[in-house]
């Protein structure tokens, strides 16, 4: 996932550090004047951006200010709710329309999916946002395990699998894509944003 920019990260980290050194003079007294004793004070000023950046990374990546010029990608953290079809045989010759939320946890570094229905769970090995080719249109891809419950193993075994979806955020926020795995079976998928409550299990 391309976090950044990278002409707005190569500003952002020497005019970060640079204009926390120029504050540190300030209220240090020292006016400005280049000499040794203000050089001294360039540790401070990259400790004190370490700090800053913590705080960017962790929370304030997600405020619309940065949206676009400093953070292309869209924030996606929160509880998605849906459907997907499935042409798996062991559902019979039609596909059928299954219940599902998608719970993403993302940061400013790393993003994970975690998908629950009725009968399993899965959970994302590797994930990512991408664009394509500068179009503005952002897709979420990603590779997961799925675990059915241990009572339906019989007809339906762990197998592994992935997902690509588009993300949409006009009129309103969903996801729709389609979904791949190595028991030879395809479906599509379509969810809504339901809320930034991360649940940790299909909802009874």
């Amino acid at each position: 996932m391309k976090n950044i920019k990278d002409e707005a990260l190569i500003w952002m980290h020497f005019g970060g550090v640079f204009i926390i050194w120029l504050v540190i003079l300030f209220f240090s007294n020292k006016h400005f004047n280049i000499d040794s004793e203000a050089l001294k004070k360039i540790p401070d000023a990259v400790t004190t951006y370490v700090i800053v950046l913590f705080i960017f990374t962790e929370w304030a990546w997600k405020l619309k200010i940065f949206k676009g010029w400093l953070v292309p990608f869209p924030n996606l953290e929160g509880t998605w709710e849906g459907n997907f079809t499935t042409t798996w045989e062991g559902r019979g010759n039609v596909p059928q329309s299954i219940p599902m939320i998608l719970v993403i946890k993302q940061s400013f570094n790393s993003i994970s999916c975690c998908l629950y229905t009725k009968e399993s769970s899965s959970y994302s090995t590797t994930a990512q946002i991408n664009e394509d080719d500068n179009s503005g249109i952002f897709r979420l891809s990603y590779n997961y395990t799925n675990r059915p419950k241990a009572s339906i193993r019989s007809r339906s075994e762990i197998h592994d699998g992935a997902a690509i979806l588009r993300i949409v955020e006009k009129p309103e926020k969903s996801l729709e894509g389609e979904y791949w795995t190595s028991r030879k079976t395809t479906g599509d998928v379509k969810l809504k944003f339901k809320s930034a409550e991360l649940l940790q299990s299909f909802p009874e």
